[in-house]
């Protein structure tokens, strides 16, 4: 008698399978999620998480875009495009817009990461959203290391890593009160690597500029920035062509390229399996403000 043959499932499939779990966990529990989608690499993934959730139902429940105002062309055109395609509801919270009510002021810097924290607690209330799926993994920094997949933020919108719930079994706690939310984090447990061989498995498609190309840059602080609206060379600095592509996409006035020649998503993946940097720690000028910049921004609000 022949022996029955062996069910393996795939490293892939595994972290598929819980990031769909909790992204069903969390319409179960919660009753106004919302899911962050930027049209960045992480957001995209979790677009697909939530469409294999679902099918052949719609995805139940609205996108939203935190938008500085300082974007990427490639990056906005590909958000607008997928989210037409997949019929979903975009909801912008507009840096821009809160600038002009008063709501936020423009840092000295001309950075707008740190004010995008108020615009989007005010979004939260505004649309009383008390689940919000964000892209956020643990490998890419140490305060987003201390996260729980399921991370409670009090009625204020902020973050204490000392209050936060255990999460044993895999059983995770969605119960607050009014005006309290939940950020949620499906990708929790993903790398940057596992990011790539999922996009490159599923053949989805990303914005031009998570591929080499030409750009005019500008070296700054060790990093490449690109010369737009936003980045203008100072009295000392001189620009130049360099073959570049971005590991993440943010702000465009703190995102850095890399120097590279990674054309196609299989050499992008040798890359990445090479390097011994972390994407926000290559290219996230934002983070380099200080040691707990990051944490600092989390615990005011900042996803």
């Amino acid at each position: 008698m022949s022996q029955p043959a062996a069910y393996r499932v795939s490293h892939l499939d595994a972290l598929e399978a819980e990031s769909v779990f909790v992204i069903r966990e969390v319409v179960a529990e919660l009753e106004r999620p919302v899911l962050l989608f930027s049209g960045g690499k992480d957001s995209i993934v979790m677009l697909r998480l939530a469409e294999k959730a679902f099918a052949p139902a719609r995805i139940p429940f609205p996108v939203m875009h935190v938008d500085t105002g300082h974007n990427f062309p490639e990056v906005l055109d590909y958000r607008d495009r997928r989210v037409s395609e997949l019929g979903l509801h975009l909801v912008v919270a507009s840096v821009p817009e809160a600038l002009e009510s008063g709501l936020v002021r423009e840092a000295g810097d001309g950075m707008r990461n740190r004010i995008q924290t108020p615009v989007l607690l005010d979004a939260v209330e505004k649309y009383r959203f008390d689940a919000l799926f964000g892209g956020a993994r643990r490998d890419e920094e140490k305060a987003r290391a201390k996260e729980r997949v399921f991370s409670f933020r009090d009625d204020f919108g902020q973050w204490d890593p000392k209050n936060q719930r255990p999460e044993l079994w895999s059983l995770y706690n969605g119960r607050h009160h009014p005006g309290e939310s939940i950020r949620i984090f499906p990708l929790s447990n993903w790398t940057e690597l596992d990011v790539w061989h999922y996009i490159a498995r599923e053949g989805l498609t990303l914005p031009s500029i998570y591929y080499a190309h030409q750009r005019e840059v500008v070296e700054r602080d060790g990093m490449l920035y690109a010369v737009n609206e936003f980045i203008r060379p100072r009295p000392t600095e001189t620009t130049f062509t360099e073959t570049v592509r971005y590991r993440t996409v943010g702000d465009a006035s703190c995102t850095a390229a890399v120097r590279s020649d990674a054309d196609t998503v299989q050499k992008v993946i040798d890359e990445v399996a090479a390097t011994r940097i972390t994407e926000r720690g290559a290219t996230r000028g934002d983070d380099r403000v200080s040691e707990a910049a990051m944490e600092d921004r989390k615990r005011e609000g900042y996803f």
